[in-house]
């Protein structure tokens, strides 16, 4: 912890904890599915309508991965930040960067206003936006998972990762709502921009939340949070780093494989109304919100492993019903939002406990970074660009990729004994 940060700090209660916790990543989440959805629904007309409808989604997802490309470069920026204004400052000036630049895209001309301007201007913001999210990270979710009673470790772990399926609820609601009720012309002209002012809102309740809670005394051991220099880090941790970020690598690819990519599909063929597959997302959101809850009482009641192998095969299942996607989407995206609950559930606990308390913080930074790139990023335009080139089954077999990959992982990690490290 920098000298800088605030020496007046009082005792946090675990409830304040939780409730600081889920407030924050459902805030985090709020945000980025707001311009995911967005990335499928608006922007292709918007920002390319030069091109025609997939051309147009496939450019746009090719904007939507570089936040995440972004990410890394901001969390080795905030390793220095950190050391000369605080955590507190670190993360009050990433999320003003992340808000402002949300508000910006909200403000943004299309293509029919400024040309190739817009979507120059577009890809700015969202490398913004990457940088104002890797620049947040602070350690909060480390510290509850620390504070976790040892019968409970599951249950707490899951707590932050219900920020993923509300985060989406809320977004997606918006969406359905502003699709609904106003005109196509009303809402690709002005009505897609509130979703947008919604998140500077959110953030700033947020942000105060956070620095509270980050003045405040734990109880948690300092080393836990506290940046390890990185040669050493990448010298003495690389292996785990990499193996690391394999883990959640097919939770995180069907993240977007359930909510961003159905969209698109529709969008682009038409097969089914947008607002239908809104409809069930929601109930899907509302699914995985329960999943991820059930993940935590399964892990306390078996284990982290067994949950996470468990949700992996039923992701390698799923991927063979992607094509149901065509004429019956609930099947495939109701199941995908469940089993992604259940997989999610664990994958944000999954990773700290590989590395040593001193190299904690800075390798599950790295590690996350890594996997949302790896498993995330592009799984949106990878998984359209292959339905449009060889069919759905193709962007199956990229999501039974990523279970391989998690598997592998597992059993790596098993062998070399590093599936939890000793404190």
């Amino acid at each position: 912890m920098s000298s800088v940060d605030n020496p007046q700090r009082h005792t946090a209660t675990i409830d304040e904890v939780i409730t600081t916790v889920v407030m924050a990543r459902v805030t985090d989440f709020f945000g980025f599915f707001v311009y995911a959805i967005a990335s499928a629904l608006v922007f292709p007309k918007l920002f390319f309508p030069m091109l025609d409808p997939l051309s147009g989604t496939l450019a746009s997802f090719a904007i939507f991965s570089l936040a995440f490309l972004a990410r890394p470069v901001a969390s080795l920026a905030g390793r220095t930040l950190q050391y000369k204004i605080g955590r507190v400052g670190k993360v009050t000036l990433a999320l003003f960067l992340l808000g402002t630049s949300t508000v910006a895209i909200g403000l943004l001309p299309g293509y029919e206003k400024i040309g190739w301007l817009a979507p120059v201007f577009l890809a700015v913001l969202r490398i913004l936006q990457g940088l104002g999210l890797g620049g947040a990270w602070d350690g909060l979710t480390l510290q509850l998972q620390n504070a976790a009673p040892e019968n409970r470790k599951g249950l707490y772990a899951m707590v932050p990762q219900l920020g993923g399926p509300i985060g989406f609820v809320v977004a997606a609601s918006i969406f359905f709502v502003l699709n609904g009720f106003l005109t196509d012309e009303e809402f690709l002209k002005w009505g897609w921009r509130f979703a947008f002012f919604a998140v500077m809102a959110v953030n700033v309740v947020s942000l105060y939340a956070r620095v509270r809670l980050l003045n405040a005394d734990l109880g948690v051991d300092p080393e836990v949070i506290t940046s390890a220099p990185l040669p050493e880090l990448v010298r003495n941790e690389g292996g785990t780093i990499f193996l690391s970020a394999c883990l959640p690598l097919a939770s995180y690819a069907l993240f977007h494989m359930v909510t961003v990519f159905p969209l698109a599909f529709a969008a682009i063929y038409e097969r089914f109304e947008v607002t239908e597959v809104l409809t069930i997302q929601l109930i899907g959101g509302a699914l995985a919100i329960l999943a991820v809850i059930a993940s935590g009482l399964l892990a306390d009641r078996f284990n982290r492993r067994a949950v996470i192998g468990a949700s992996t095969l039923l992701i390698a299942i799923l991927s063979l019903m992607i094509g149901t996607l065509a004429h019956h989407p609930y099947i495939f995206i109701l199941f995908g939002f469940m089993i992604l609950g259940l997989a999610y559930g664990q994958a944000g606990a999954v990773v700290p406990k590989r590395f040593p308390k001193k190299y904690r913080y800075s390798g599950s930074a790295m590690a996350t970074n890594l996997s949302w790139i790896i498993g995330a990023a592009f799984a949106p335009l990878v998984g359209i660009g292959l339905t449009a080139l060889l069919g759905l089954w193709a962007a199956g077999l990229y999501l039974l990729s990523g279970a391989v990959v998690t598997f592998s992982a597992l059993y790596l990690l098993n062998r070399r004994g590093l599936m939890e490290h000793a404190d």
